[in-house]
């Protein structure tokens, strides 16, 4: 017989009132409210927090507060050297996957979770949980949200205000509602930063 627990991560319909997943899911958020009320001067009390409220976590990840998470991180899988701005926001009902060197402007979410359009079953409180996965060294801009199920693959910048509908290839530029591919990272990339501002061959690899 499948579980409540199971049909968090097999994408099956269940209810997220069910017992055992609320008591579970509350004492996740305990801990997600203690980082929440670090000070800033409290930055390796902050990583222990991180280190016990995530699945996985690589080194110098650094996450400002405040951070919303469904299950307070405990689906969230990062990589090393993620950073993530302000009011980063996880629907991790099920699992989300980060890549090394990826970075979140603020007000950025990852939603796990749906519910069906049928109103009927959504009036019962069903719900539904597909992955998320983010490639390594993408850059998600202000306010970008990225929808259930989504895999968006390494080398991505999304423009801010983006909704990503659709899985999106590695190294392209995607912006918009809903995200659309924009064009390839290519030479111009290479010789530009900003606008005019040309970047120093110095400090290319």
């Amino acid at each position: 017989m499948t579980t409540n627990q199971q049909r968090l991560h097999n994408g099956d319909l269940y209810l997220p009132s069910d017992a055992d997943l609320a008591q579970a899911q509350s004492s996740y958020l305990e801990r997600l409210y203690d980082f929440n009320h670090t000070r800033p001067s409290e930055a390796a009390q902050r990583q222990t927090l991180l280190k016990a409220m995530l699945a996985e976590i690589g080194p110098d990840c650094y996450v400002e507060p405040p951070f919303h998470s469904n299950w307070g991180g405990h689906h969230v899988h990062f990589g090393k050297n993620i950073y993530a701005n302000f009011n980063l926001t996880l629907v991790d009902d099920t699992h989300i996957y980060v890549g090394d060197n990826t970075m979140f402007g603020p007000n950025v979410t990852l939603a796990t979770a749906g519910h069906p359009i049928l109103p009927a079953l959504r009036a019962q409180g069903y719900q539904y949980n597909a992955p998320v996965h983010i490639g390594k060294n993408c850059w998600l801009g202000a306010g970008v949200i990225v929808l259930p199920g989504i895999t968006i693959g390494d080398n991505v910048v999304i423009g801010a205000g983006s909704i990503v509908t659709k899985d999106l290839p590695a190294n392209v530029l995607a912006a918009g509602d809903p995200a659309k591919v924009l064009r390839t990272v290519n030479q111009h990339d290479r010789d530009y930063y900003f606008k005019d501002r040309r970047i120093d061959s110095k400090l290319l690899p």
